[in-house]
Parts: C-alpha cells; structure tokens; sequence
C-alpha cells in the first residue's frame, strides 16, 4: 500500500513551514537517510531525510508552498511492486491536513540534523502488502514501516503494545522481530488530563480595525514569516504566564577590563581575542553551579533541576533572534566559549544551527550594551527561570568603601526571574555570584 510522507516537525515550536525546494522528483528510488526535500521551519532551514526505501509515486505539494502545516501530506511513497496507479486506489491518494495543535513529532523526520547517520531497514520482500497504519486507544496514529506491520501482522503482535526504537519512537523490523504475543493489558478508566489554563488571547484592536484607523496614509504591509509568528506567540504566552520579577545591579568593570586586555595580550599569539561577553557567559554559569537551586526551569507541574550551566546567549539576526546554548559552559575555558561563541552566533545569523543547538539551557543572556544601552528588562525564554539583560559600561563617579570619591567603568544588568522557579532570595543570591564573579575576574580561573 502506498505511504504518505508527511510534513515533519523539525523543532518543538513548529506548526507550519514552508516546503523550500524538492531534492527528488517522481519516479526518484530513495533508500532511509537519503535527503528528499528542504524545508524552512520557524527559525532555520533544514534538510528532511527520508526513513524508509522506495519510489517517489507522486508529490503532492509543490516547491515553495508556504503555511504547509505538520503532518500533512506532502509525498507518496511506493513500495517494490507497486505503481503509481495504486495510488488512485489507496489511502494517501487524497492530501489531508493532520491535527496539529500541537507539532507532532513525525514518523518521517530522520532526526534533528542533516547527516546521514541513519542505518537503512532492511526490507523484505513480499506479495502481501502492508496493513493499515494501525491506532491507538485515543484514535492517534501509531507508527510503524511497512515491514514491521507486515511481520507483526504474521505473528499475530498488537503494535499498541511494542515500544518503537526507531526516529521519534518509529516501530521497526527490529521491534517486532523481538517482541512476543502478549494478552492486551485491560483499559483503565480514562481521566481527563490536567491540562494548563490556556494563555489569555491578546486583548486590542483586530488587524482590519487597526488598518481602517490608517486609511488614506501611505504606509506597507509587512508580511509576518515564521520566526516572527513564532517570536510573537512566545513572548506574548511568556509575558501572560510567566510570573516576572525583576532585580537590579551594578558591577564595577574596571578590573575585569585590565585582566582581559592582559589575558588577549598573551593569547594573541594564538589568534584569540576574549570579549566582555565571554566573561559574563562564564560568570553566569559558575553562579549557576553555585547556587544550584537556581539551575532550573519551570516544567508545568513539576521544576527540573540541571546539573551542568546550560547558558543560552540571545543573538539578533535579520527578522528576529536565536538564543543558541553554550552546554556544559562552567567546564569551558574563556578561549574554548569565545571560539564556540563565535561559531554559533555565525551559524544562527545563516540560520544554519540545528534544533539542539539553540533549544534547551537553564538561564539566557541578553546585551545590548554594544548598541550604548544602559539598561533594559528582558523577557524569559520558557522554560527558562531566568535571563539577564546586560546594559553597556559607562564611566560614572562612585564612592569606594573608605569614602573616596572616584572614577569607576561601570555597568548595569536586570535579572528578570521566573518566580515559580526562583524566589527572591534565592535570585539575590544568584545575581550576588554572578556580580562576584565579574568584579573578580581572577576567581573564574581558580
């Protein structure tokens, strides 16, 4: 029977992208692991492998179709034997859109990333076709390739009751080769789930009203892409959800400023040139393995208390901002973070980082101090229980602690608090760590 290749959803955030170009045509053989299309999601372009092996029957949306919405069907995928004329027959003849409420993890995304790391299913072969796409107890698809329908089929096996291995829990040949027959477990009483109040709509004017108030003035409609719609969602769910509250200190740079330009003088040599911001990335996360209450993020019902600084930096591109994350940052050298620094904001303004590099992390920075800010308030990234948003140092006249009155580099940061996740004190605490570690430089060498 011929299958559907569906729409995948290439990060947890998308629900809609744009089918950017086919890599294969109708007719095409393909093996898992080769590349079939590229597709732009909300915050890159990726390419989209295919998982299993066959003939592209029929594409059924074109290149450059935008608003393509997750799991709908894009491509119809033909095992050995069968022709395009079985297609008019079969299921995957008509495109559907999917329910995509919530992007849905498809059985066709071969992975995060574009590599070909994938080893190909070995396919057998046979004249009885494969069953249907099996469902479970609440009416959702449940995915499996061909050959493992076909086999459990055999062997008399419920698909409902075998854990997939394969991409984003696929059932594969290997899964139901080694499960046995087992008697269908009874159905408990179904609960209705605890579900999260949904985020109030945003109150305001609707877009026909706000354009009839301009009627007559010359102006241009901005189409929103994807990264905008989603930056948009998730700050305005952020702002409505996320209980804020709002420290604020200053740090005196000046020591920190003549212990950097010493250490770029030594690594000069080596091609290596530190940044302010490299210091404020290692701060952050020995301040998060010092007060490591405050290492965590809000996950619904419950908070998730990492262990390593996964610090994530907000980096501004053309349309919008990535915040990639520096994992494992308090491990790093100040060379080894400015290099991947630097790496990772190049990648995010090609939009060319991969969904694990910009997804995850604990704490965020913001700076805005190359731009002459001197201070702002940050919005959280959910999950997030924090960020920082980094104001630009100026000279200001400051009383040292014997009354002498001078003259000091100094700069301002708000750290904006999940107060579900952090209390007061304990945000004090953190942004106390984080001050300590850049008045004294020296310390996050120790």
């Amino acid at each position: 029977m011929p299958t559907e290749i569906l729409m995948p959803a290439l990060s947890p955030t998308m629900e809609e992208g744009t089918l950017a170009k086919w890599l294969v045509k109708e007719g095409d053989t393909v093996n898992a692991g080769d590349l079939l299309a590229e597709i732009e999601t909300d915050k890159a372009t990726m390419e989209f492998e295919a998982v299993d092996e066959g003939t592209i029957g029929k594409i059924l949306i074109e290149d450059g179709t935008e608003g393509v919405k997750v799991n709908t069907p894009i491509a119809v995928l033909l095992e050995e034997g069968e022709s395009a004329d079985d297609i008019k027959s079969g299921e995957s003849s008509t495109p559907k859109s999917a329910d995509a409420k919530e992007p849905a993890k498809d059985e066709r995304a071969g992975g995060e990333g574009s590599g070909k790391g994938k080893s190909a299913e070995p396919v057998a072969k046979s004249d009885t076709p494969a069953p249907a796409a099996p469902k479970d107890d609440s009416g959702e698809r449940i995915f499996a390739s061909p050959l493992a329908r076909r086999i459990a089929a055999d062997k008399g096996l419920d698909l409902r009751q075998i854990k997939g291995s394969g991409p984003h829990g696929r059932i594969v040949r290997a899964d139901v080769e080694e499960a046995k027959p087992a008697a269908a477990p009874a159905k408990e009483a179904a609960k209705p789930a605890d579900k999260a109040p949904a985020p109030a709509e945003a109150s305001g004017p609707s877009s026909d009203a706000v354009m009839a108030m301009y009627e007559g003035r010359e102006f241009e409609e901005v189409k929103l892409d994807g990264m905008r719609k989603t930056i948009a969602a998730r700050l305005t769910e952020a702002k409505q959800t996320v209980p804020h509250f709002y420290l604020r200190r200053e740090i005196k740079l000046d020591a920190l400023l003549k212990f950097r330009g010493d250490l770029n003088k030594q690594l000069e040599p080596r091609g290596v040139k530190l940044s302010v911001n490299d210091f404020i990335i290692k701060a952050c996360a020995l301040a998060l393995q010092a007060v490591p209450d405050a290492n965590a993020v809000w996950a619904g019902d419950k908070v998730l208390k990492l262990k390593p600084s996964d610090v994530a930096v907000a980096v501004a591109i053309e349309g919008g901002l990535f915040t990639p994350v520096l994992k494992d940052a308090e491990m790093k050298s100040l060379s080894a973070l400015s290099a991947e620094m630097k790496d990772l904001a190049t990648r995010a303004r090609d939009r060319k980082l991969s969904p694990q590099e910009y997804q995850g992390g604990t704490f965020a920075i913001s700076n805005l101090g190359m731009f002459g800010i001197e201070n702002f308030d940050a919005v959280i990234n959910p999950p997030h229980g924090a960020i920082l948003a980094v104001g630009a140092g100026q000279k200001k006249p400051v009383v040292e602690t014997d009354g002498e009155l001078t003259v000091a580099t100094v700069m301002s940061v708000t750290l904006s608090v999940d107060h579900r996740v952090i209390d007061g004190a304990m945000g004090a605490e953190l942004l106390q760590q984080i001050v300590e570690n850049l008045e004294n430089p020296m310390v996050m060498l120790a």
